[in-house]
């Protein structure tokens, strides 16, 4: 691993929260030692539009090297390409389900699935609420196959004054989840004072 970067995965899918994986990209970037390898499926491209007004080429600009989500045969559809990490954010149910049941009928999920038979670290922001059965089912699926289910919930307990603290306080979590410097994350450390009886 000396000898090549720490490639990491982003796959961009169309549940509501594209924030979460443009913001992930920038932060990557921004990571030395750090390769991204982006796949943006044509559901994402809608809600990068309608949420951040971007294009799919905005967000692939902040990426090493795009892959379509058509191309079953790229280099991260194989284990034998090494890669330290995938997180797909936002992750929407129908990707999760696709996850949870095999059936690689697209690069983020055949990228997911070779993650999952690898033993490499899998992270899904899923987005929805609420939750039915049924996506309970599958991220239990995920979950007992070595994959972490991570939905992006805001905390407060480091008082966010924006969206885009509440955004990018997730997007530190995940980056500790990918084991990657992150100098930039709020760390808790105790309550600062006790309350009034």
């Amino acid at each position: 691993m000396a000898d090549r970067p720490r490639r990491i995965i982003v796959a961009i899918t169309g549940a509501t929260g594209a924030t979460y994986g443009v913001q992930l990209l920038r932060r990557l970037d921004a990571t030395p030692g750090v390769e991204t390898h982006l796949v943006v499926s044509d559901a994402a491209t809608l809600t990068l539009h309608q949420e951040l007004g971007l294009q799919r080429r905005d967000a692939e600009a902040l990426a090493h090297v795009v892959h379509r989500n058509r191309d079953i045969g790229a280099s991260i559809a194989s284990g034998s390409f090494q890669v330290d990490g995938m997180v797909i954010a936002p992750c929407s149910m129908k990707t999760l389900a696709a996850v949870a049941h095999g059936l690689s009928d697209n690069l983020v999920t055949r990228a997911a699935d070779v993650m999952l038979k690898e033993r490499r670290r899998l992270v899904l922001m899923v987005r929805e609420t609420p939750f039915n059965l049924a996506h309970l089912r599958n991220m239990t699926a995920v979950t007992e196959m070595g994959g972490i289910v991570f939905p992006p919930l805001p905390s407060f307990y480091h008082r966010p004054a924006s969206i885009e603290e509440m955004v990018e306080h997730s997007v530190d979590r995940v980056m500790d989840l990918l084991g990657l410097e992150n100098a930039h994350a709020a760390r808790w450390s105790g309550m600062k004072a006790a309350p009034d009886a």
